[in-house]
This record gives structure tokens, sequence and C-alpha cells, in this order.
């Protein structure tokens, strides 16, 4: 049974069939145990009601389940971002493919904005939302690092190439912006590698979306979570993989796609559809004679963010 972890000043408590939501204001990341072997398939997909008179935009939505603001938006096509309509109904994507990797340490999906980490010595992986770098300033991708160091209050320092961008915009960047609430970088860091840190934000947006200068952004609740409880030479891998798919112990075939990240200025700027990476594994995987075809297609072309059963002649989201 998966549980949302408790954050600071959790106000809500919201009782669903398959796990318990400890809701909190600011952030909540989701505990789920691990599958069984031969499993990567968790959780269950939770839909909630938009109360009457809501002043609430998505971004509320989203961090009150645990959620980036991308993954709500696929899991909700066409919802107004802004102001989602009072008494309609939101689906909280929290079923989820494991990511086809070791299950150890950290591990980044950019495609989907997540992070996954596998404390030691549990049988949990924690699932918490990200904001990534924007397009012309990436996240790495394809990268196995390590946590070098943690700073807790860390300073920003802006490249020499940010603060022209911003000079542009007529906005003055200083060389250095000291820790504290008013930085960036939020109140914790966790640098991997030379160059980029997991870190928090000093906005209440963000997460979900392509925001930063390359590095990794959570929420403020969440990193201080991450900050506390992961040691110094964690292993860190970051992958890109918009596509995720399973075979379930009881064969039952699962499918999960994303909207791929613009591999360049035009594609972002762009109203088509990214193109899907089609991997020979992936191209097996689907034409199967135990899948159904009509659901694949459906499922390639909605790129919903959440599982999708496409078995033969078997039920499911």
């Amino acid at each position: 049974m998966p549980r949302q972890r408790k954050g600071y000043n959790a106000s809500y408590h919201t009782f669903f069939p398959f796990f318990v939501l400890l809701v909190s204001h600011f952030s909540l990341a989701i505990s789920y145990p691990l599958p069984p072997e031969g499993s990567r398939l968790v959780g269950q997909p939770v839909t909630i009601a938009v109360p009457q008179n809501n002043t609430q935009p998505l971004e509320s939505f989203a961090a009150r389940y645990g959620q980036g603001l991308s993954n709500m938006l696929e899991a909700n096509p066409g919802v107004d971002v802004f102001l989602p309509q009072s008494g309609s109904t939101l689906v909280v994507p929290q079923q989820l493919i494991l990511p086809d990797t070791v299950r150890e340490g950290i591990v980044v999906n950019v495609a989907e904005m997540r992070l996954y980490y596998y404390p030691a010595g549990t049988n949990t992986v924690e699932v918490l939302p990200i904001g990534i770098g924007q397009a012309g300033r990436e996240t790495p991708r394809n990268w196995v690092t390590a946590v070098e160091r943690k700073q807790d209050g860390p300073v920003w320092v802006p490249t020499a190439n940010t603060r022209r961008e911003y000079a542009k915009e007529g906005k003055t960047l200083p060389a250095m912006v000291p820790a504290g609430p008013d930085n960036p970088m939020g109140l914790y860091a966790i640098y991997i590698g030379r160059l980029y840190a997991i870190h928090g934000t000093n906005a209440n947006f963000g997460i979900g979306l392509r925001v930063s200068q390359g590095c990794i952004r959570l929420r403020n609740d969440d990193i201080k979570y991450l900050f506390d409880h992961v040691p110094v030479g964690t292993r860190v891998q970051i992958i890109d993989r918009p596509v995720k798919f399973s075979v379930e112990p009881d064969g039952s075939r699962w499918l999960e796609v994303h909207e791929p990240l613009s591999r360049n200025r035009a594609e972002f700027e762009s109203d088509k559809k990214v193109p899907l990476p089609v991997t020979p594994v992936l191209r097996t995987f689907i034409k199967g004679d135990d899948v159904d075809t009509s659901r694949v297609n459906e499922v390639l072309e909605r790129r919903s963010g959440m599982p999708v059963n496409i078995s033969a002649g078997r039920s499911g989201l």
C-alpha cells in the first residue's frame, strides 16, 4: 500500500481504498513498497473532486498530492491550469511503472520529471516530482554520478551567460546570491558531479516544468527530506525515458507514455508533438500477439503519463 509521506503543516487526511494520503500544504513525496520480483507496477490512480467555488490553481492540487504540474496536465488534458473548474474531477497519476534501472540510490527520469529514491536497507521507493533545465540549458541525461556534498544554505553564483540573459530582459543579477529565502536554490542543495545540484526553490511554481539552469529543482519539503536522508556518496543515475513498459508476473502487459522532451528550440516552440523514441525492444513489446493493437495506438497518441493495460482481452486503465 503506497502512502504519502507526511510533510510539514499537514492538515488534510483523505482515505482511499488502497492507501492513505497525509496531505501537506507544501509538498508530499509518495512512498511505495517495492513490488515483488518480476514486477515494476506500483500504486493506484486516484480521482479527486475540485471543490465548489474553487479559487486554487492546478499547482495547488499538484503540490497537495505529490505531483508535478506536467504530471497533472498529462493526466487531465484540457484542464485550466490557472483555475480548474469547480465541481470537476481531476485524475492524480499515483500509479506508475518503475524505471527499468538498478533500484539503488537516486534515479531521475527527466522525461517524466520524477525523482526516485531507494533508501538503503528498506523495501520502499520514494517518488518526488521535479523541475528540470529549460530548453538550451538541459539537465544532463544518460549520466551516472554520485552525491559529492550537501550544503545547508547554498549560495548561488550565476554564470556570466546567465547574467547576460537576465540583462537582456532588463533584470540585474548580482555576481553572488547569498543564502536565504530569496535564493533561487532554496535552503538546501545536494551537489552531484561538479556542476549540478538537486536543490529547493524560492518560488511556489516550477515543479514539473523546464525552468532551471540545468539543475534539478524540488519543492522545499521534498529537498529537506532528501537532504536529511541521502548520504554523501549515494549513487545518482539520470535517464531520459518517456516510454516505460512492463510484463507483470500475471502476464499482463503495461505501457506508460509521457510527452518526450523537445530536442531543440524549434520543437520546444512548435505545437506539434515531439516524436516518441521507438526502440527495437519497445517495438517487439507492442507488436506481440498478446497485446491489443488499437489500445497501444491510443496510448502512444494520448501520452497520459499513466500505466495502461494493453493486454489483449484484459481490462485496464
